[in-house]
């Protein structure tokens, strides 16, 4: 029942998926294909495929700050059947559970493991704050013609400045820790809730004591190669709007997919299907029309979800098997249950 249950949402979401950017683009969304390059769509695979990479040097450069090594092909074995566990469960919630259970596999206790993917959130938490900050600045200073390469090279100069600020935060945690404290009494929080959020923030500095191993050069490879892997995925969305001849900044298919994600997010459904497309169109259809609009949603999807699904769910089956793929369902629904049961208290 419970996998009918599943089965019967990824079902929908996939209808809503493909359907919605068919009525946004109508009858013209046939000749707005044909505009396209018949080269961009194995420029979009590639594009992908470089970012899988960019993640198994990031993943090799994290494990072997352990002390332990692992093949190339286990790894990229491992960063696809992540991402297919992403894209496959309510809200990604499967993503960091794959990512856990594989990480074991190259040799890793749990605590290194937890502490490793604590690391991997950090730096890709990095990446998103700097990034919304960055475009944020350069929509208040930007000229209007800016290259999209110095977007580029500004975001990642701004990173680095963050880069130091997480290396402030560590090194002088204690102090952070006191100011943070202060703010929530001034704020006047509970105690009860200001303790609960204290010791989250100790277990997670305790985490990520597993840093302190590493070399400053390797964190920075797992910062640059986290950075490539973003960018790449980011630019998907600008690439096919500009293939289609429309003249979108990177900046706006940034926020176009930042907002499409969360919103897809929060729909708990497999991949955000059919909110990730009816946000994205908000964006889209009023710039470049529903016809362009329409075509660009169904590329960057097949590029950034469709594919992940096709190529990760063999490899998924392969390197994870049955037995996870039962428990990422059934902690899935225990999920979707707990804010089913939040919401009736709130009603009652």
């Amino acid at each position: 029942m419970r996998h009918r249950r599943y089965w019967l949402l990824a079902g929908l979401g996939l209808i809503f998926g493909l359907g919605i950017p068919l009525l946004i683009g109508g009858r013209e969304l046939l000749p707005a294909f044909r505009m396209i390059p018949w080269t961009l769509p194995g420029l979009l695979v590639v594009m992908i495929l470089a970012a899988w990479n960019f993640n198994v040097g990031r993943v090799k450069l994290l494990v072997g700050g352990m002390g332990k090594t692992a093949a190339y092909r286990q790894v990229l074995a491992a960063v696809m059947a992540t991402e297919f566990a992403f894209c496959a469960t309510p809200g990604g919630t499967g993503g960091h559970v794959t990512y856990s259970y594989l990480l074991g596999r190259f040799g890793l206790s749990m605590p290194q493991g937890l502490g490793l993917c604590a690391v991997d959130q950090l730096m890709d938490v990095l990446f998103f704050i700097t990034s919304l900050a960055g475009v944020m600045l350069y929509w208040l200073i930007r000229p209007e013609s800016l290259h999209p390469g110095w977007q580029l090279c500004s975001l990642g100069v701004l990173m680095l400045v963050v880069v130091l600020c997480a290396w402030l935060f560590f090194r002088f945690f204690r102090c952070f820790l006191g100011c943070f404290n202060a703010i929530l009494r001034r704020l006047k929080i509970s105690p009860g809730r200001r303790h609960d959020l204290r010791r989250w923030m100790m277990e997670f500095h305790r985490s990520l004591q597993v840093v302190r191993q590493f070399s400053r050069l390797r964190l920075l490879g797992v910062y640059l190669f986290c950075l490539g892997y973003w960018l790449l995925r980011y630019s998907v969305l600008f690439v096919v709007v500009r293939s289609l001849g429309g003249r979108l900044s990177w900046s706006y298919c940034f926020l176009a997919q930042m907002f499409s994600h969360t919103v897809g997010q929060a729909t708990m459904v497999p991949g955000g299907s059919g909110g990730a497309e009816v946000s994205s169109g908000l964006f889209l259809v009023p710039v470049l029309g529903g016809a362009k609009a329409a075509a660009a949603i169904l590329l960057w999807r097949f590029a950034t979800f469709y594919f992940y699904l096709a190529v990760g769910g063999p490899v998924f089956a392969w390197v994870a098997g049955r037995p996870l793929w039962q428990r990422l369902v059934h902690r899935a629904r225990k999920e979707e249950e707990g804010v089913q049961d939040e919401s009736c208290r709130k009603e009652s």
